[in-house]
Parts: C-alpha cells; sequence; structure tokens
C-alpha cells in the first residue's frame, strides 16, 4: 500500500490538475460553476482533444456565456464563433445548438441552478447521472466527466471513478476497486486523482513518467 500511496503521490504532482481548474472554473457549490462544469462536460464528450475543448469552455466564459441565462441571450452565431476561436471548428455548429437548448432545458426544470437536480433524485449517483444524461450532447461519458468532476463539491457521487479512471489505474497498477482506490486519495480529494489517472488512460507516456518505466 505504501508503494501504491507513492505512485498517487507522483501521479498527482505531475498530473493533478482537474479539468475544471484548467479551463479556469474554481468549482463549488454554487451555480454558476456548475453550470460551467455542465458546458465543459458537454465540450468534453466529443471526438476532440481534451486541450480544444478546456479551451472552449474558457472562450466562451470570456465571450460573457458563463451562466444559462447569458448562453440563452448570446445567439446561435455568437456560440459558434466563440467555439470557433478556441479551435473547436469540427462540431462547432452542433454543439452551439446543443449548448443553448441545454440552457433552455436547465432554466426551465431547475430554475438555472444544478443543485435541483441533485436534490431533486436525494443525490443518488445513478439518479444524477440519469437527470445529466437529459441534455442534449451529454451521454453517460459526458454524464461519467461530471459526476467525477464535481464529486468534490458533492460528495454523495463518491467514488465517481468510472472505467477510463479504472483504465488509468490498470496502467500503473493501482488497485482496480473504486473504493480501495478511493481511498488512495490524499486529504480525500479524488477529483484531481479521477482527473489524474483519465490523463494516464488516455497518454502511455504519462504512466511511464510515473513510475520510471
Amino acid at each position: 500500500m505504501t508503494a501504491a500511496r507513492d505512485t498517487v503521490r507522483a501521479l498527482l504532482d505531475r498530473a493533478g490538475t482537474t479539468y475544471a481548474e484548467q479551463a479556469g472554473i474554481r468549482l463549488r457549490d454554487t451555480p454558476a460553476p456548475l453550470y460551467r462544469l455542465l458546458v465543459l462536460s458537454v465540450l468534453l464528450s466529443t471526438r476532440i482533444r481534451a486541450d480544444i475543448a478546456v479551451a472552449a469552455a474558457r472562450e466562451l466564459v470570456d465571450a460573457g456565456m458563463g451562466t444559462p441565462d447569458r448562453m440563452l441571450a448570446a445567439s446561435w452565431q455568437e456560440r459558434v464563433d466563440a467555439l470557433g476561436r478556441a479551435g473547436y471548428k469540427r462540431y462547432d455548429e452542433s454543439t452551439a445548438t446543443a449548448l443553448g437548448e441545454g440552457a433552455e432545458l436547465l432554466c426551465s426544470e431547475y430554475v438555472g441552478d444544478l443543485r435541483r437536480l441533485r436534490d431533486a433524485v436525494d443525490g443518488d449517483p445513478a439518479g444524477v447521472r440519469k437527470a445529466l444524461r437529459a441534455f442534449p450532447r451529454l451521454g453517460p461519458v459526458g454524464a461519467d466527466i461530471f459526476c467525477r468532476e464535481a464529486q468534490d463539491v458533492w460528495p454523495s457521487l463518491r467514488p465517481a471513478l468510472d472505467g477510463k479512471v479504472l483504465d488509468g489505474a490498470g496502467r500503473l497498477g493501482l488497485p482496480a476497486d473504486p473504493d480501495e482506490l478511493a481511498g488512495l486519495a490524499p486529504g480525500e480529494e479524488l477529483a484531481p486523482l479521477a482527473a489524474a489517472l483519465v490523463r494516464v488512460a488516455l497518454d502511455r507516456s504519462l504512466a511511464e513518467q510515473v513510475t520510471g518505466s
């Protein structure tokens, strides 16, 4: 177990930044940052590089679309243009439509506050994932992304360590059991560990850097 903790520590030192942090989202249990995480999850769900999705999330906020009300107030073309400036080209038009429809759904069903979605299912992880999948372009992959990033502010989701996370754990010889793996997270901060393990799953060279082999 000591070796596993050393591996986790080395991993977090190299790659322990959440995707939300990378996108400039200071995640808290309040409506605006939770909405920005939802948008980021939608952007990361497509077959596009994570760094482009992160840049697109930043650009949308910089363009004044950091809340569902402001996303709705923006025109479809303004959304397309913001995505394009970030290099989010291939899916820009369909994603611009999905973001508008998602903002409308959030406002109509949950008064713009994702905490209402969580509370409607009493924080049940399966219920949260099912409700999230009602948002356009947010399928199972996107719901997993949201939950693993949100789990430190929504503790009822823990441990949100999905298959992609466990793939990364396997590359490092870490436990495949989510509860056992969660026990290795320092300070009970699971989101940074989950993000780091996803990066390992996507980049074999990172595993080699962490293990030195």
